[in-house]
């Protein structure tokens, strides 16, 4: 096979502030520094990484489970907003493409966050947000539904590049609306939990498993990024909820849906290379986008369109003004 250019994919698995979006905006533009010196062209952060992942939504509602949640709600961002600006400023000053899960605030009622996940180009601007389209389970607690408007795909010098949260990659027909605009390179962002289930158990994360499949399916390499929480950095207000710790496991993924690089429980930077040659012969072997499949037998769209506010205001009166009451009156008469 001929060798095209390679370019290099990196997976972030840190641990973020939790509860501080000041500290965890910083931290993060640290890190993309580093990757941006180790040369990564594509850098992926975990799922809702600023502020944190809310784990504490799997605990007891009690008290302290709203006293939490009012404090990361308080910790979420609005896009655009100082945060962004700052993840723009040091994706652009490391020359990375970046991708990095957020809790974005709605910005019309301030009361709901979104598992988000942010694309910033290296020039320094954002070039798509994608809100998780159904939050899962427990999470629904803080995060409100997302919408279909960041299911696109975005063109880069090396390749095309999507992204996903979590669970999203278990519904798939969000991977289907990726995967039939050409997706070459994905950004599959998790809480951090590779799980051994027991027996009986019908339900867990999954994210090695769901990950392979989009690489599989899609023919495109996944950066499966996973968080990274451990008992010691939940604050200590905070832990009478209840710990349960991310362990990260984060993985690259080539187009055939093997692992071809993994991280361990610790703070890293993982990195891999990757070449669009091997995405085309994948695509070649099974485009189910193209030639492995059956438009005159299933109907597929997807709309586009961006969660507005939820009430709409009439801004013209509902009542008559007092001339107009009086106008009316008269003629009555």
């Amino acid at each position: 096979m001929t060798k095209s250019a390679t370019f290099t994919l990196a997976a972030i698995q840190a641990a973020s502030v939790l509860f501080d979006k000041k500290a965890s905006t910083q931290k993060a533009c640290d890190l993309i520094a580093d990757a941006g010196r180790r040369r990564a062209d594509f850098a992926v952060f975990g799922e809702s990484w600023l502020p944190g992942y809310p784990f504490w939504v799997d605990g007891a509602v009690v008290d302290l489970l709203w006293e939490a949640s009012a404090e990361y709600l308080r910790n979420s961002i609005e896009i655009p907003g100082p945060e962004t600006q700052a993840l723009c400023a040091a994706a652009k000053a490391a020359n990375v493409d970046v991708v990095i899960g957020v809790a974005e605030k709605d910005p019309f009622t301030e009361g709901t966050a979104y598992c988000t996940a942010l694309t910033i180009g290296r020039e320094g601007e954002i070039l798509n947000r994608h809100r998780k389209l159904k939050p899962t389970h427990a999470e629904r607690i803080i995060w409100g539904d997302g919408d279909g408007a960041g299911l696109r795909v975005n063109q880069r010098s090396y390749g095309r590049v999507s992204a996903l949260n979590c669970w999203e990659h278990q519904m798939m027909l969000p991977a289907y609306a990726l995967a039939a605009q050409g997706a070459q390179i994905h950004a599959a962002l998790w809480p951090g939990w590779e799980k051994t289930p027991r027996d009986g158990e019908y339900c867990w994360a999954r994210q090695h498993l769901l990950s392979r499949a989009f690489a599989s399916q899609a023919g495109a390499y996944v950066v499966c990024s996973a968080g990274l929480r451990l008992e010691e950095h939940i604050p200590e207000r905070w832990r009478p909820l209840g710990v349960w710790e991310h362990t990260g496991q984060s993985v690259i993924i080539d187009p055939r849906g093997e692992i071809i690089a993994e991280a361990k429980d610790e703070e890293t930077i993982l990195t891999a290379e990757g070449s669009l040659e091997i995405v085309a012969a994948a695509k070649a072997a099974c485009d189910i986008a193209g030639h492995y499949s059956r438009p005159d037998v299933f109907d597929f769209s997807v709309n586009l369109g961006a969660t507005g506010p939820r009430v709409k205001l009439n801004t013209e009166p509902t009542f008559p003004s007092p001339e107009q009451s009086v106008a009316d009156h008269a003629e009555e008469e």
